[in-house]
């Protein structure tokens, strides 16, 4: 009798155990069919960039990457991806398809934009420095792949405003992403006033300090400013750019190791798109080598990793205990909850 009990008992809680391996493989089909589409239209747009193979590689990829980039912003974000993602990909087909200069360069920013908010919105909470710095990597990963999708619409851009454009475009997407995700003005307190006012003082000054030089900088100091560029693309391949050095990799970091604390890091990780709205329209301008231009971010990127350790490790003085073990104790203790990567943040 009892050696026909336990089975009976088991089928229930195996049964459930099946539905939920069913409802995790049901979960992760969408995201696996996602990632073969980016990797797909990726290949397809290095192939048109070699070039290798057909010209119509380049515009597949480009209007694969605008669709599923979209697709994976909206889900993301508690959107509608498929509305989104379809849309995209109508645009991008447009653009295509009426062969005019105005709807290229339009789906290009576009794409940039998307590009530059998803490589900030697709990062996790950073408990340790290492952490943040592999955030970083994949937010300018994804911001890479769209810089080529970008290209692969043929746009006629003037190259400033085009990076102008889409860092705008971004910047505007993202802050009103994270006015949902960090509660709203009333959730930055203090500190995170303070935060915000540094960051957009920073982002003032790294995009005037050209224009600023160039009329009112003496011409000896422009001269060795320019000096310097010169010497570092000739010895060192390449010059990282300010605003992704002094300011969008450090805050990205910065904001997802606050983010692992205190929900109002994400208002920092939002002048996060001041390093991957660059990344995402670097490729924009001709006259500037791929390897170059592929420097010119890694560059930028060790220099604001740098920065933002700096900043970290200020922060951690500053407001948390001292010593090497209640540093180990407060890393462990930071388990602020957020959603994994592939789910939805609201």
């Amino acid at each position: 009798m009892s050696r026909h009990a336990t089975p009976a008992a088991v089928r229930p809680a195996a049964a459930g155990l099946q539905r939920r391996v069913a409802g995790l493989a049901a979960s992760r089909l969408p995201v696996a069919v996602w990632a073969v589409l980016v990797l797909a239209a990726t290949a397809c747009l290095v192939c048109a960039m070699v070039p290798v193979g057909p010209e119509w590689l380049g515009v597949t990829g480009s209007v694969t990457i605008a669709g599923t980039y979209a697709w994976a912003l909206a889900a993301r974000t508690g959107g509608r991806p498929v509305i989104f993602g379809t849309l995209a990909v109508a645009l991008g087909l447009l653009a295509v398809w009426a062969d005019q200069a105005v709807l290229a360069t339009g789906a290009a920013v576009l794409t940039t934009a998307v590009a530059a908010v998803l490589g900030v919105m697709a990062t996790v909470p950073a408990r340790t420095f290492a952490g943040a710095v592999r955030e970083c990597v994949i937010g300018m990963g994804l911001a890479a792949v769209g810089a080529m999708a970008a290209v692969g619409f043929e746009p006629a851009i003037d190259v400033t405003r085009f990076e102008y454009l889409g860092l705008g475009i971004a910047l505007i997407s993202a802050e009103i992403l994270v006015f949902r995700l960090g509660a709203g003005l009333h959730g930055l307190g203090r500190r995170g006033v303070l935060i915000v006012a540094i960051g957009a003082a920073l982002l003032l000054a790294t995009l005037l300090y050209a224009e600023l030089l160039r009329r009112y900088g003496s011409t000896g100091l422009v001269d060795w400013l320019l000096e310097q560029v010169d010497w570092s693309r000739e010895h060192l391949g390449a010059f990282p750019r300010p605003i992704v050095a002094v300011l969008g990799v450090p805050a990205l970091a910065y904001g997802c190791h606050m983010r692992a604390r205190r929900r109002q890091g994400w208002w920092v990780c939002a002048f996060g798109v001041a390093a991957t709205s660059p990344v995402a329209t670097s490729l924009g301008n001709p006259a500037v080598e791929l390897s170059e231009v592929a420097l010119s971010a890694g560059y930028g990127l060790v220099v604001g990793l740098v920065l933002a350790f700096v900043v970290i490790r200020l922060d951690l003085a500053l407001t948390g205990t001292r010593g090497r073990r209640s540093r180990v104790a407060e890393q462990a203790a930071a388990v602020r909850p957020e959603p994994r990567r592939t789910a939805a943040l609201l």
